[in-house]
């Protein structure tokens, strides 16, 4: 039984809503996000990245910052360039991309459900990510950015956004990344509580994005429980901000890798190792290789493509992990071969989302920072949701899901 709850939204005046909404905080850095505010003084990025307001040399992970944040989300909400609604309401969420359409539910999810597993996970955690996010909830008493989540597809839920999409839009804007944000608001009580009784029937809602805002969330959550003793199950904080969309609208796309060098290996020696692997062959006419299929992978290497096909036997594993191309690729090249044996830590490698295409992976190798670039073939929804209901994890940097949620949409109050 899932737990779906409705809640007070803090949300853009319409006027301003494109104007507020924002990529979310992990996508970008501290430089990239300065950049992206110049001349935009009520970006949700003030908040959701606030060293972007202080010295450019402060550590991002200074007190400052999140006193910041707190000051630039109370001032936002003073200026009424954000408002509350006075009554607890679900909100549908549109996002459309190259003319397809993913649409999801807005609502507050339990932390009971987190703990207890009704909400899956597909990733680990790092500490330092989930305290600088657990720092930045608890600062400014509010969860800033939903988490991405996903269900099994119903048909009543379905039959109910698509009568309700029939009204008019509260938001509908595109971004400057050609992505159309059109939010419609729930505001009647009965639609509502039926929406939240359907998901009382749905068994588990699945993380798609979002694991550390998750975490961290859920951490805040379990200290103001500590710090109050008599709290009421009913409490804000007890809930974090989602957004929830059905398994059949989402679309993973790649996630490629680069490689800074060789592991101290000459062309010809790294080659004759790929090949004990993987079947080597030179892509005509220098065109670049994106995977159709699993168990294929382009490799880019001294201004060449290779088309990489795996002749080893992971695959046959019943095991959905190492099943996985991104299992197979490390297991079996990145680690023996380029040495790198903790993807996630390794400062010699690097991760490209698909969005950004095969062009980047070329550029980055050409230009002499990396030296050889991998395009994957993507994980499927499918594969992420068994993981999860296996209770396994993902390797690092599997999936990558466009488009990507804004923030600033919509913003939670834990009090």
């Amino acid at each position: 039984m899932a737990v779906l709850r409705a809640f007070k939204a803090i949300r853009p005046r319409i006027d301003l809503a494109d104007k507020v909404a924002a990529l979310p905080y992990d996508v970008m850095n501290s430089d990239e996000a300065r950049e992206e505010v110049k001349g935009n003084k009520y970006s949700f990025l003030h908040v959701d990245k606030a060293e972007i307001d202080l010295d450019k040399n402060i550590d991002q992970y200074d007190v400052k910052v999140y006193e910041k944040a707190k000051e630039n989300l109370q001032r936002m909400i003073s200026e009424n360039i954000l408002i509350q609604d006075k009554k607890p309401y679900l909100y549908i969420y549109r996002l459309t991309m190259n003319g397809k359409s993913q649409t999801g539910i807005v609502g507050c999810t339990s932390i009971d459900d987190y703990i207890n597993d009704v909400i899956k996970k597909h990733e680990h955690t790092r500490a330092d990510k989930e305290a600088d996010r657990i720092n930045h909830v608890d600062y400014c008493d509010a969860n800033t950015g939903p988490i991405f989540m996903t269900y099994k597809y119903n048909d009543s839920i379905n039959n109910i956004i698509k009568n309700w999409v029939e009204k008019k839009p509260i938001y509908n804007f595109k971004a400057e990344d050609n992505v159309i944000h059109t939010v419609w608001i729930i505001d009647s009580e009965d639609t509502i509580s039926r929406i939240c009784n359907i998901f009382k029937q749905v068994d588990n809602l699945y993380i798609a994005d979002g694991h550390h805002r998750a975490a961290s969330a859920v951490k805040v959550g379990i200290k103001r429980r500590r710090e109050k003793e008599n709290y009421s199950v009913d409490e804000e904080f007890n809930f974090f901000l989602s957004v929830i969309f059905p398994d059949c609208d989402l679309r993973i796309i790649d996630y490629n890798r680069i490689v800074k060098d060789l592991n101290g290996l000459t062309v010809q020696e790294y080659m004759e190792r790929v090949n004990q692997h993987f079947k080597i062959t030179l892509c005509e006419n220098d065109e670049a290789y994106k995977p159709s299929s699993k168990h294929t992978y382009g490799m880019y290497l001294d201004g060449k493509w290779y088309k990489l096909n795996s002749n080893c036997d992971d695959y046959k594993l019943e095991d959905v992990v190492s099943n996985l191309d991104v299992s197979i690729l490390q297991n079996n090249l990145l680690d023996p071969v380029l040495g790198i044996k903790d993807p996630r830590n390794d400062s010699r490698i690097d991760f490209v989302g698909g969005i950004r295409g095969l062009e980047e992976l070329e550029k980055n190798v050409d230009n002499g920072g990396y030296k050889v670039a991998f395009s994957m073939y993507p994980v499927t929804l499918n594969e992420l949701m068994k993981i999860a209901d296996e209770g396994k994890v993902m390797p690092p940097k599997s999936t990558w899901f466009e488009p990507k949620l804004r923030s600033g949409l919509f913003i939670h109050k834990l009090k």
